[in-house]
């Protein structure tokens, strides 16, 4: 007969967290939330960390690259969708890297014969001001000057001028020698009240800049995710059927982390897919799965070799899998039978294999709520989808403004793909929905917003860390009637009051 499981099908709103004693060090300024994201063996560092537990969603109305960037700098990963041309994806992943570091290898060069026209066609290309002059035009050339807005005006300089003719010359340059430290050059662009500082090698060749408003944006932004490149980390969804060009065109445009995006993730498919990743790159290339809801799943997966797993079916606001297909489980219960599977799993091999709680966020504190029960980060899509940097159309709809967010199993994303289980390539049918959600303004208001929450209750629960709060949280389930009596009640509130006559 069929196997029932013993409790009902929990969801994140049906608990809420216990207090515990907080110290005079609990307060919001102190805690901790960097997390693993792939795994790694008792005692050692996991190879990737997030400085915030957040990761933006695999599709096409949250993640390209200017959701990367714009979360990389609050301490995030996003994962770029994969219902596009390769080709197209590995060049958002290409962007995202190239985007900003401490030292940036410059991708707008010319030769001196070249012209006015010429820079202002590079400039509206990559959007760069700054633009290096080699003797062959090559970002490693042998430079012989630079050219910036500065030096150029065009409503007074003739587009056909030579280049020769108009830039800050080599001679005029002040510059650093490769091998220079990062606080060394910034030194040198504060002393001498530079925007950009070419480093050159002994042979006279360009082989970075470094740029003042880099420093300006780090300052900015502490909790900033970086490669030991001072690169932005960025990951990428692949799917089970093209894996074997798109993981290799991933890799070498730069992928941090690679995540295999799946409706379900305890198939033969995923399995071929990662057996493909490990037996090409061996463990270099960090690789997560899903998505499962239980412990079969979970082990399934782990043995496969992923670096993490990916939690949930069903419970995204955009996902109607569970009424097309009655499939799935509710977030709360998947995430706590995943987590009880992974903590086994842990002691029988000591390799630790994070969880990653995807779907089923409705208010931010279930943030917390996830965490508590075991999950090291959340994957997110209708939160992020709000947000300015998110891709998707900003609308005005009945005088409130509202961003577009669809679903990759809806008519609109077709990502058939996804959804895959071995036959014609085409979408059966939707599990996804085309929406509109609240418009949220920035991702940075929003994000520090949320983790001010998230502190807070730490804070409360007595725990400075994620793995502090893992272990010690306390929770409890909640009835109807309690969640009721949670919010505002039996008041009348001021902003929908009727007119008030004082």
């Amino acid at each position: 007969m069929a196997y029932y499981f013993d409790d009902s099908s929990r969801t994140f709103n049906e608990f809420l967290l216990v207090p515990g004693y907080s110290s005079a060090d609990c307060i919001p300024s102190n805690v901790d939330l960097s997390t693993p994201i792939v795994k790694y063996r008792e005692g050692e560092t996991p190879a990737l960390r997030a400085n915030v537990p957040m990761a933006s969603a695999v599709m096409q109305a949250v993640s390209d690259d200017r959701m990367a960037v714009a979360l990389a700098k609050e301490g995030g990963i996003s994962f770029i969708f994969g219902s596009q041309s390769i080709e197209s994806q590995a060049g958002m992943v290409r962007r995202v890297k190239d985007h900003k570091a401490g030292f940036v290898r410059s991708d707008s060069n010319v030769r001196p014969d070249q012209t006015l026209a010429d820079v202002i066609e590079l400039k509206e290309a990559n959007g760069h001001s700054t633009v290096a002059v080699t003797e062959d035009g090559t970002p490693d050339g042998r430079i012989v000057g630079i050219v910036t807005s500065r030096d150029y005006r065009v409503s007074r300089t003739p587009e056909g001028m030579k280049v020769s003719e108009f830039m800050t010359p080599f001679a005029d340059l002040i510059y650093g020698e490769d091998g220079i430290s990062l606080s060394e050059a910034n030194d040198i662009l504060w002393d001498h009240k530079l925007n950009q500082l070419p480093i050159i090698d002994k042979q006279g060749r360009l082989t970075y800049f470094v740029f003042r408003k880099d420093y300006d944006s780090h300052k900015e932004n502490p909790n900033e995710l970086l490669d030991d490149q001072k690169r932005y980390i960025v990951g990428a969804g692949v799917n089970t059927r093209d894996y074997g060009e798109r993981i290799p065109a991933l890799v070498e445009a730069g992928a941090d982390v690679i995540c295999v995006d799946s409706s379900e993730g305890f198939t033969e498919w995923q399995a071929r897919t990662l057996e493909y990743a490990r037996a090409e790159y061996g463990d270099a290339v960090k690789i997560g799965a899903g998505n499962v809801v239980d412990k079969e799943g979970f082990e399934f997966l782990a043995k496969k070799g992923a670096d993490f797993v990916k939690v949930g079916i069903g419970g995204g606001s955009i996902c109607i899998t569970r009424e097309q297909k009655g499939i799935g489980r509710g977030q709360a219960s998947a995430v706590m039978d995943v987590v009880a599977a992974r903590n086994d799993y842990y002691k029988k091999t000591g390799i630790y294999v994070p969880i990653c709680s995807d779907g089923g966020i409705v208010y931010d504190y279930h943030m917390t709520i996830a965490l508590a029960m075991g999950a090291d980060f959340m994957m997110l899509g209708r939160y992020f989808a709000r947000f300015d940097e998110s891709p998707s159309a900003k609308l005005n709809v009945s005088g409130n403004y509202v961003k577009e967010y669809w679903g990759e199993g809806s008519g609109r994303a077709r990502n058939w793909q996804r959804y895959d289980l071995g036959e014609g390539e085409k979408l059966s049918f939707e599990e996804g929905v085309d929406s509109y959600v609240p418009y949220a303004g920035s991702l940075k208001d929003g994000v520090n917003s949320t983790l001010a929450k998230v502190r807070s209750t730490m804070c409360s629960c007595g725990v400075l860390s994620i793995r502090e709060l893992q272990e010690r949280a306390k929770l409890t389930l909640v009835s109807a009637t309690s969640i009721v009596e949670g919010g505002a009640h039996d008041v009348i509130l001021k902003d929908q009051a009727p007119g008030l006559v004082r």
